[in-house]
């Protein structure tokens, strides 16, 4: 049911975002936006050696991609480029191949588990592994 994809997790997580906003100097920066639903995030991201150092983000998007924002924020700085495009690459077998859920500090991630039975939602849910995957292997 769709209660389950909404669940207090997921609504907690939506409504508690860190990073918002944008950076001043990025060396690193892509915008999404999911043609499906209109949701739209744009990150900021800061390399240095393949390790994220700062990390900023302006979200408009729903409350899955709220909350998938919302773990990335919380995890991203201190990750490195390889560990990011790895839990992309789980979130997305997780969504639409049944994969598992991202474990360690990414854990957070098996509360969107649920969207897996809602195609329409996998794209806003992904948005934000998108736009940090675009913008860590841009020149």
């Amino acid at each position: 049911m769709l209660d389950d994809v909404y669940n207090n997790k997921i609504i907690e997580l939506a409504a508690n975002i860190t990073h918002v906003g944008r950076l001043k100097n990025p060396s690193k920066t892509a915008t999404k936006v999911s043609r499906l639903c209109g949701s739209k995030v744009t990150v900021d991201i800061i390399l240095l050696d393949n390790i994220v150092t700062d990390f900023a983000h302006e979200v408009k998007a729903c409350a899955l991609g709220q909350a998938s924002s919302s773990i990335m924020a919380k995890n991203i700085i201190g990750s490195t480029v390889d560990e990011l495009l790895n839990v992309s690459e789980q979130m997305r077998k997780m969504l639409r191949e049944n994969g598992p859920a991202p474990k360690g500090k990414w854990a957070d991630l098996g509360y969107l588990e649920p969207v897996k039975d809602y195609k329409s939602r996998h794209s806003s849910t992904l948005l934000t592994f998108e736009a940090v995957n675009e913008a860590i292997q841009s020149n």
